[in-house]
């Protein structure tokens, strides 16, 4: 009996976001002609070797009236003289003491002269399409910032597991949060410059994007852009990826309530469906419910076919996300059960928690 209820719990859950998902697909998403300059901020910190190709990205955005502004933000090997050495009349290169990437992010603030400021990672770049993908979506006057689609680089079986991750965030994003957008993600941003400026810059924060998000949310509507893509590198070995989204988790905890993919009963029930992953595959096998196991695989497999299709994808990921399924459940189990203990025993006082 409980196989047949964990199984129900995840259709029931999974089933509703991936009709809202295929429902969108068929969705307005309004655009604007509208195409003011842009300014392109990539804070870096020793990127020596990746931050030639982010700027070269940058600088051949398919879009009319860029700058692209570099700040290295004290790096102690030549990121600064690599990015010195590319010569453009559109690139800016700054170099401040080591104070963090927000303080970096606002020193290149300071000196932007565009009307939208776009956000990108030294370690990663912009599709071609990018920058105009994002402004397109200013399309209303109370739209303050937009939010694009983050994917990873294709490497290992890690970097493989996390691309699939952003596939499945993209299509609840779509689904869920197109006129709603809970994250501005770092890697592919854009916002009004005087938004920004009402809000004092970007949020010297542990997870500084999702801090700006919440900010800039007072003054408008942050929404998605879902053909506005960055391309990103991720932490190759698993203590390392442990350490990223423990900042994360860490970071978004205390905030939580800033939208629908960050609130606080959101979460609880994911963590219910999570359990719900992990467990039932193995009652499942244990107890030879190979027609429940099935039906299980068979509806992963078509949620996973359709985002592979609509958001670009590889053919593995479907072949192996009911694997990659088991991992996040577990791996986000933990790291939750983690984080709500270090909260409490820390009174909420995210400073602390390193």
């Amino acid at each position: 009996m409980i196989t047949e209820v964990l199984l129900a719990v995840i259709l029931l859950w999974d089933g509703y976001f991936f009709l809202r998902y295929l429902l969108s697909l068929g969705g307005r998403c309004p655009t604007s002609s509208w195409a003011p300059k842009v300014s392109i901020l990539i804070p870096a910190y020793n990127e020596e070797k990746n931050i030639k190709r982010a700027i070269d990205a940058a600088l051949s955005q398919d879009y009319p009236s860029l700058e692209v502004i570099v700040v290295d933000d004290g790096s102690t090997d030549d990121t600064y003289n690599a990015a010195s050495s590319i010569k453009d009349p559109h690139l800016k290169v700054l170099r401040i003491p080591h104070s963090g990437k927000a303080r970096a992010l606002n020193a290149g603030l300071e000196v932007a002269s565009g009307e939208v400021i776009i956000t990108t990672d030294a370690d990663g770049w912009l599709e071609r399409n990018a920058v105009g993908r994002l402004v397109e979506r200013f399309y209303r006057g109370d739209v303050v910032a937009v939010g694009g689609q983050v994917r990873v680089f294709p490497g290992g079986f890690l970097e493989l597991v996390q691309d699939i991750e952003h596939i499945r965030i993209a299509t609840f994003r779509r689904a869920y949060e197109l006129e709603n957008l809970s994250l501005a993600p770092g890697p592919v941003s854009a916002f009004r410059g005087d938004a920004l400026e009402k809000i004092g810059g970007f949020a010297n924060d542990l997870v500084e994007d999702y801090a700006t998000t919440i900010a800039v949310k007072k003054l408008g509507k942050v929404v998605y852009a879902p053909k506005a893509r960055a391309w990103v590198r991720m932490p190759t070995f698993l203590g390392r990826l442990w350490r990223q989204r423990k900042r994360w988790f860490l970071g978004d905890l205390p905030k939580l309530g800033g939208g629908p993919l960050k609130e606080k009963a959101f979460l609880v029930v994911s963590d219910v469906v999570a359990f719900a992953d992990v467990v039932f595959p193995i009652l499942a096998i244990a107890f030879g419910k190979w027609v429940l196991l099935l039906v299980f695989l068979a509806f992963e497999f078509i949620t996973m076919a359709a985002a592979v299709w609509r958001e670009g994808g590889l053919v593995r990921e479907v072949l192996l996300f009911p694997i990659v399924l088991w991992f996040w459940a577990a791996f986000y189990l933990s790291l939750h059960a983690y984080g709500y203990l270090r909260f409490a025993l820390s009174k909420g006082e995210p400073a602390e928690w390193k």
